[in-house]
Formats: structure tokens, sequence, C-alpha cells
């Protein structure tokens, strides 16, 4: 999903947001710094195995996954991070590593850690490593429906 498709899917939905460009960045700490934009306001993406079914989580870029309360949460025999090779057909057109956190729209349930919901904006990868979409979390919280879990410490 390139940026002008999640642009049209934002404006069909009546979603206001801002288009960020950037020099391209790979890790959320570098994107931030690179757009200038606070790490924990950037939303980072995280491809996860749910005893092998693939599911999207989302968090802020300063925290780490967890997989100790990933485990009190779910009843999956394993829990792991899906490697690049494994997700990449699930995103066309996004750039490995840069899909945005809009799994609902890939057929992948998407979990949120509540941190995100702490400010009012978010800013995550638009499907390129020079692209950021920033939008308001609840506008973000409305259009995806993510469950809300506990992901980090």
């Amino acid at each position: 999903m390139p940026i002008k498709q999640l642009k049209k899917v934002l404006n069909q939905n009546h979603i206001k947001y801002v288009c960020l460009n950037h020099s391209p960045a790979y890790t959320a700490q570098e994107i931030a710094a690179s757009a200038h934009i606070s790490g924990k306001e950037i939303a980072k993406t995280v491809i996860l195995k749910l005893d092998g079914t693939f599911a999207m989580a989302v968090l802020p870029g300063s925290l780490m996954i967890d997989f100790d309360l990933l485990r009190d949460a779910f009843s999956a025999t394993t829990i792991e991070l899906a490697t690049e090779d494994e997700f990449k057909d699930l995103f066309p057109n996004c750039e490995v590593g840069a899909m945005p956190p809009f799994g609902n729209l890939f057929g992948l349930h998407v979990y949120v850690a509540p941190e995100l919901a702490e400010d009012e904006y978010i800013a995550f990868n638009a499907g390129s490593h020079a692209e950021l979409i920033q939008m308001r979390y609840v506008d973000f919280e409305d259009l995806v429906q993510p469950q809300e879990l506990l992901l980090a410490m």
C-alpha cells in the first residue's frame, strides 16, 4: 500500500492527516530524529506470529515488545517475531519493514499498546522508509479498531 492508496483510505474516511517526508531511516528512533518527532509519538509496526498466524502489534517507537506480557495475554503455544522474508509478501507495494499500522487493510488482527493513546497524535511509516503520515490517535483507533493490549514495559 503505497502512500497514494493510504491517502485515499484516509480521505474517503474524512480523516485529517499530514504527510512528512524525511531522509531514509529504518529504525523508529532514526525516523523520529529525521522527522523531528518524539520517539514516543512514532507508531512502530511489528509483525508477530502467534502459533504460526500473523498479527500486527503497534507500539511507541521508544518501547520494545515484551514477550512475557504477550505469553500472559494469549493462549498461543508459540509467540515470535516474524522475519522480513516471512511477512514481506503480506504488504504489496510497501518497502519491507515500512508497512503502515493498518493491519485491518491487509487482513491482519491489530494489537495496540495503550501508551500510544497517551499522545494526541501518532506518526507512522506510510509504506516507505522516507514518508510518514501523522494523524490523531483517535482517528487511527476509529479506522483500524485495534485491540488494546499491554505489549511493552
